[in-house]
């Protein structure tokens, strides 16, 4: 049983990352966002990563600080992201995305609400509801 929750978790995941795969590539050379597939998987990351710094940036994606910062520096130059100047310190900045990004390159929000949708119409609300609560325990084991 543990086998087949594993493998089906695994397909789901795998359809998922295509997607993703799919659309930073529409969006880096069909839609006209001036993003190559690196930036737009760049803020992908910082998306997650909520408001990081360059330096929390980098670490995650294993890279020196001077190339994080060179990254960042081209997205801030496309309009994307900008920096914002911690509290009180104010040695450090948080990157924080622009309207440019949320208006058009969350990159899997329709994908998503799409397979959302499919989900309410196949299944029971009860069904769906359990399976939410469920999806809510992984996402924090995750």
């Amino acid at each position: 049983m543990s086998d087949t929750l594993g493998s089906s978790f695994r397909r789901i995941y795998e359809r998922i990352k295509l997607q993703f795969y799919r659309e930073v590539y529409c969006s880096a050379h069909e839609l006209g966002t001036g993003l190559s597939a690196v930036e737009a998987f760049s803020l992908e990351v910082i998306d997650q990563l909520g408001r990081p710094t360059i330096g929390q940036f980098a670490e995650f994606l294993n890279i020196s600080r001077s190339n994080a910062t060179y990254k960042v520096a081209g997205l801030i130059r496309l309009g994307y992201l900008r920096k914002e100047r911690s509290g009180p310190d104010k040695r450090e900045y948080y990157l924080v995305l622009t309207e440019k990004y949320y208006s058009g390159a969350a990159l899997l929000d329709g994908y998503m609400d799409a397979l959302v949708e499919r989900i309410r119409e196949r299944f029971t609300p009860e069904e769906t509801a359990e399976f939410a609560r469920m999806l809510s325990i992984i996402s924090d084991l995750a």
